[in-house]
């Protein structure tokens, strides 16, 4: 038995999918608090030439302890990401308090590559082809096409699991 449920949210930090998908992410967090556990996996898309460094950016913030809030923070800029580069990415550190100095480095040496590698091939792997994509009870959403009724369908498929484990 569990207490809590699991949301992988297949994302890329260059996707003006991905920005518009976070109030979805935002509600269900106040929805559920600690009983559905939102995990950031990364899918960085070609197309997006910024998106590999952001998502290992957004596993420096993570290893910095501020994950979710330096990932919304560089969603709200996609566009200038998309401009300016891996500049914006030191940007939101130093406004986030964060070492941006560490995720210089972080960028450099690729200590977060392997990370970003395995998540990328296990999206792969069960069908991810655009972002977001959520995975939820072995169930996948496909968010890249339309945000339209995805988060009843997440709510629909936690209920059931958090009332089936008696959480």
């Amino acid at each position: 038995m569990t207490d809590s449920v699991i949301l992988d949210v297949w994302c890329e930090l260059q996707c003006p999918d991905c920005h518009r998908a976070l109030d979805d992410v935002r509600a269900l967090r106040a929805r559920y608090g600690d009983r559905l556990d939102i995990r950031l996996r990364h899918f960085p898309l070609e197309k997006h030439r910024h998106a590999f460094a952001a998502a290992q950016a957004a596993e420096e913030a993570a290893e910095q302890g501020r994950a979710w809030p330096y990932v919304e923070a560089v969603l709200a800029r996609t566009a200038e990401l998309g401009e300016r580069g891996e500049a914006v990415l030191l940007d939101v550190a130093r406004e986030l308090g964060l070492d941006a100095e560490e995720f210089d480095t972080a960028l450099i040496d690729g200590r977060h590559i392997l990370i970003v590698d395995a998540d990328q091939a296990e999206g792969k792997a069960i069908g991810v082809s655009g972002t977001p994509t959520y995975v939820i009870g072995g169930e996948r959403l496909d968010g890249g096409k339309s945000q339209e009724g995805l988060r009843a369908r997440i709510e629909e498929i936690a209920d059931r699991l958090l009332s089936a484990d008696g959480a």
